[in-house]
């Protein structure tokens, strides 16, 4: 299976509702690191998975939506706990409806939040 996989990274702020997180709880912000992975078995017609600058433009457009902005007070996070996991998900899946390939079979987030710490999701396509 064929692999391609891009990074970017980007600043956001959220804060964590329906439970005590302490600090969690208030504003604050994150130096996110988002990595787009897409597998598949067959490359296209140019001999590629996917190409990696319409990989990129995807990733931008899509960062564009939360870069320094506040999870909470985004339309797709409204009342739910903006936590690292749903935040991944969200973007695995909005990054799938914008990447046209039917070669891909598998697309995959890792979202880090801090050196240490990440949650990934992946779909099936």
């Amino acid at each position: 299976m064929y692999r391609v996989s891009v990074q970017k990274t980007f600043t956001a702020r959220h804060y964590l509702i329906g439970g005590d997180w302490g600090a969690e709880n208030q504003l604050h912000a994150h130096p996110y690191r988002l990595e787009l992975e897409l597998s598949g078995y067959d490359l296209d017609q140019h001999q590629y998975l996917a190409d990696i600058v319409a990989i990129e433009n995807a990733l931008e457009h899509q960062i564009e939506l939360v870069r320094d902005k506040t999870l909470n007070e985004i339309p797709a996070f409204a009342g739910v706990n903006p936590s690292l996991e749903y935040f991944a998900r969200w973007l695995c899946e909005s990054l799938s409806a914008k990447i046209d390939a039917s070669n891909i079979q598998r697309v995959a987030v890792r979202l880090w939040e801090s050196d240490t710490a990440w949650a990934g999701y992946e779909l099936e396509r």
